[in-house]
């Protein structure tokens, strides 16, 4: 069961939202609903899943609903329809003691503009989530203490706010969300108002935190370069809906329509494509016990001048060229070992494309992509790497 489940979620602002859907389902706009009726579609049949511990992306411009929908996810917006499940529970149907004991519990959000009290000490600000639970002074000392050594501002825990830099208040923003151990973390243009080095570190400190912590993220941002940076997946908004969801690498290689074409045509591609996307399998592979007339066999198959050994589970042994194994085969030699080849490149399927062309620039072989266990994957031969970089459907 994914940790959060979101099904046909409506927004419409105006005095008579439930009438807008008959327009709706006649196709119109958001611009043409607007000028023949006076109500503005905010979300308009938004429907995702996300898993437990997923950092999720919702991106789009400006007035693309993206914050409208994170804020309908606690009900600081109420839908005009729709369901929104929590661990199986429709936060949509919940009493209003159920909802405070959800907000309180199970979700917190980190705000773009920080919302800080500026009368608190940075540690009573963290606190503030635990003080609403009814937690007993020491244990909620001891806890904002410790998730404020998370984020990286131990000594700053009787400072005020306004001694803090922008980034810095973030971080308080964060530690107090983090505070209250919640399942879910809502993100709303969290880093926006930052200075782009700031912005940066910010990026990068989550990253880590989330690799330790393992948390539900929804984040939402009109930075696409943020977005295919933080987010396991992303879905991509225009006028209140939701035009195509997918992982950073789908969303850049094979985009829905001209819109996100168009959204993501900038992005440099070798930071995002990672080895995973553009290795193939190779023409053929063997193993050791086979020897040099198998070898020779194969690759004149293949139509290829070498071929790769792999032992018991892939595991991969080397490489062997059809010279070698020609010369193997007329001294009546059985055993390929003498001619493998070991020292050939190798990469793991996350590594960056980025990361790959200095290798594929100098090396003479194919990379061969591993896993942890040194069990062959596939392959990367120049030409891949130069399609990864112009885009597949180029």
């Amino acid at each position: 069961m994914p940790k959060i489940e979101v099904k046909n979620i409506y927004k419409i602002f105006g005095s008579r939202p439930k009438s807008i859907f008959p327009h709706l389902e006649k196709g119109m706009s958001k611009d043409e609903i607007l000028e023949k009726t006076g109500h503005t579609v905010g979300i308009n049949s938004a429907s995702f899943q996300v898993e437990e511990g997923e950092t999720f992306v919702i991106m789009g411009l400006s007035g693309s609903g993206k914050s409208t929908l994170i804020r309908c996810l606690n009900r600081l917006i109420e839908p005009t329809a729709g369901e929104v499940l929590i661990d199986g529970e429709n936060i949509l149907e919940a009493s209003h003691q159920e909802l405070l004991r959800m907000r309180q519990k199970k979700m917190a959000m980190v705000f773009q503009r920080f919302a800080l009290f500026p009368h608190r000490t940075i540690v009573t600000n963290v606190e503030y989530g635990l003080e609403i639970q009814g937690v007993e002074d020491q244990i909620r000392r001891e806890k904002a203490y410790e998730v404020l050594e998370m984020v990286g501002l131990k000594g700053y825990e009787e400072s005020m706010p306004d001694q803090l830099s922008g980034g810095m208040q973030q971080r308080v923003g964060l530690a107090r969300a983090l505070a209250t151990d919640p399942d879910v973390l809502l993100m709303d243009e969290a880093f926006s108002a930052l200075d782009p080095l700031i912005k940066k570190e910010m990026q990068d400190e989550l990253l880590e935190l989330q690799a330790k912590m393992h948390k539900t993220i929804i984040f939402i941002t009109h930075d696409l370069d943020e977005a295919l940076k933080l987010g396991d997946r992303i879905a991509v908004m225009k006028d209140g809906k939701i035009v195509q969801i997918g992982t950073p690498e789908e969303i850049l290689t094979d985009p829905a329509n001209a819109y996100v074409k168009e959204f993501v045509q900038d992005v440099d591609r070798t930071k995002i494509i990672t080895a995973a996307t553009i290795m193939r399998k190779p023409d053929a592979v063997m193993a050791p016990k086979e020897g040099p007339r198998v070898a020779v066999r194969k690759m004149e198959e293949a139509g290829i001048s070498s071929i790769y050994v792999t032992g018991k589970d892939k595991y991969l042994k080397g490489l062997v060229r059809i010279e070698d194994a020609v010369r193997l085969a007329k001294e009546g030699k059985d055993n390929l070992e003498e001619v493998i080849i070991k020292d050939i490149p190798t990469t793991a399927p996350d590594t960056p494309m980025v990361d790959l062309l200095p290798v594929a620039a100098t090396t003479s072989y194919p990379i061969v992509v591993v896993d942890e266990d040194n069990k062959m994957l596939g392959i990367i031969v120049r030409v891949s790497v130069i399609s990864g970089i112009i885009g597949r459907g180029d």
